[in-house]
């Protein structure tokens, strides 16, 4: 039997019933897909288009039949957040033009303090929140090349990320660094089951697919061999590009791209393509290895993005740890969904997270979901804060270095999967399939987090006896209008 320790002051009933929310704040850095989506804003080059089904790249809130093309074009897909964000009354809840540079856990008072600059006027303030929620996203911070003398370039120079409005490229020589019907919208709005139905087949789709993953499965083998001829065809099965285009990689390793038109280009006239690595940029050109020297007027980067996942600003956790410290080696986290030493932190695709898997919006929605399950228990149940403890998130790091040797993604090829090395462990990624991935993510395992009581005595949260529901006049009896509920919601 347990002791009443006599030398603390004796325990009181706090007066409130069961289930009462306590008054908490939540900070959302960012305002793309996951905090709602304004992401492709920010990259505007021309003919920019989702990879994934456009009726699969909603929100199932917020449904859109009126897509125009299978893969949505930037601006369409920028109009669809714009309209989403207006339809629901969202636009109230984002501050515009204020960036977060900064954010410090205090754990007296078990909040975040978070810097914010107003970029109009330069100004920074102190918010705070309980809840520190990180949907800044992750292939969003874009980078120039490492390359000699890029910034000496005479002529015209841009990313691809960063793509300047007006730019003219006619009649003038470009060089691209890097190398990666009516009725039926009128159906699906008439017939909302049918528009349902069509979303569900390319969800599944999508989802059966994950054996093509599996380095040694007869899936993975047909479809190097099919896309290889694929691609020759396209090119021209005597075109001596070939033998330097098509990959000798497995299909997937790196992500795929639906360019259409992209190979074909690379017979046209006025095209050349070049393979040889490039020395240095000079004022008039590139100059290769080989000493040659490309003459041209305008040069595109397309070269990617910061690979290193850590944060754009610093975020100092418990003891005064640094995220962006904590992951200089290698990012590790738990689920893709929080961290280490950062409590009542939460982050929209953390390292080991479904990035290859199909269309990100209908995961930012699993993703919302199990973060609110984790917020309402500390908000209802007396908790101070959670981590996930080092333990668990060991644990699963190990899980997920022992499975991806099984796929083609942990193959040879420079991916950012990897961090944009040619080997090395997959830490972008989750160790599954998506269908995996939403049963794992159904129901948090509360048991894998540290959890800090806001009272001494755990049990504080039951109160006085009551329950909201008496408190509020509602329904006080609901457990017998559907008693098989709990049931089926734990097995199936």
């Amino acid at each position: 039997m347990a002791e009443v320790n006599s030398s603390q002051p004796p325990y009181l009933i706090v007066e409130h019933p069961i289930n009462e929310p306590r008054p908490l704040r939540a900070i959302v850095v960012g305002a793309g897909a996951a905090g709602l989506n304004f992401a492709y804003a920010t990259q505007k080059y021309p003919g920019i288009r989702c990879d994934i089904p456009a009726h699969n790249y909603q929100f199932s809130w917020s449904l859109n039949p009126d897509w125009t093309e299978f893969y949505a074009t930037g601006p369409e897909i920028l109009k669809y957040f714009q309209d989403t964000a207006k339809k629901h009354d969202l636009e109230k809840y984002v501050k515009l033009r204020h960036k977060v540079v900064g954010a410090v856990w205090n754990e007296e008072h078990g909040a975040w303090s978070v810097d914010v600059q107003n970029e109009a006027t330069g100004e920074v303030f102190k918010d705070r929140a309980e809840f520190l929620i990180n949907a800044s996203g992750f292939l969003n911070n874009w980078k120039w090349p490492d390359i000699p003398g890029l910034h000496s370039f005479g002529g015209q120079l841009t990313h691809t990320a960063d793509w300047k409005e007006g730019l003219d490229l006619k009649g003038k020589t470009v060089a691209v660094l890097g190398n990666d019907s009516d009725q039926q919208k009128q159906e699906f709005k008439d017939d909302p089951d049918k528009f349902h139905k069509y979303r569900k087949a390319l969800e599944e789709e999508i989802c059966a697919r994950f054996d093509l993953v599996l380095k040694d499965s007869d899936a993975q083998a047909q479809a190097k061999a099919l896309l290889a001829e694929y691609m020759k065809q396209r090119l021209g099965k005597d075109n001596p590009l070939a033998e330097r285009l098509v990959p000798d990689f497995g299909v997937l390793c790196r992500r795929a791209s639906p360019g259409i038109g992209y190979l074909e280009a690379m017979n046209e006239k006025n095209v050349r393509v070049v393979l040889d690595p490039i020395d240095a940029v000079v004022t008039n050109g590139v100059r290769l290895q080989t000493g040659d020297t490309v003459p041209i007027d305008v040069l595109i980067c397309a070269t990617g993005f910061d690979l290193s996942w850590k944060p754009r600003f610093p975020i100092l956790g418990r003891d005064g740890i640094n995220l962006q410290d904590q992951f200089d080696v290698r990012p590790v986290g738990y689920l893709g969904i929080s961290a280490p030493n950062m409590p009542n932190y939460l982050v929209y695709f953390g390292p080991n997270s479904p990035l290859a898997h199909g269309s990100a919006l209908p995961s930012f929605e699993h993703i919302t979901t199990y973060m609110i399950r984790m917020i309402h228990k500390a908000q209802t149940q007396g908790y101070h804060s959670f981590e996930p403890s080092k333990q668990a998130v060991s644990d699963f790091v190990e899980h997920a270095d022992a499975f991806f040797p099984r796929t083609i993604w942990s193959t040879k090829c420079r991916s950012w999967f990897k961090g944009g090395k040619e080997e090395g462990p997959v830490y972008a990624l989750h160790p599954g399939s998506r269908v995996h991935w939403v049963h794992m993510m159904n129901e948090p395992r509360y048991e894998d987090y540290t959890w800090k009581t806001t009272n001494r005595n755990v049990f504080s949260y039951l109160g006085n006896g009551f329950s909201v529901s008496e408190v509020e006049n509602k329904d006080v009896a609901w457990f017998l209008d559907e008693p098989e509920a709990g049931y089926r919601s734990v097995i199936y």
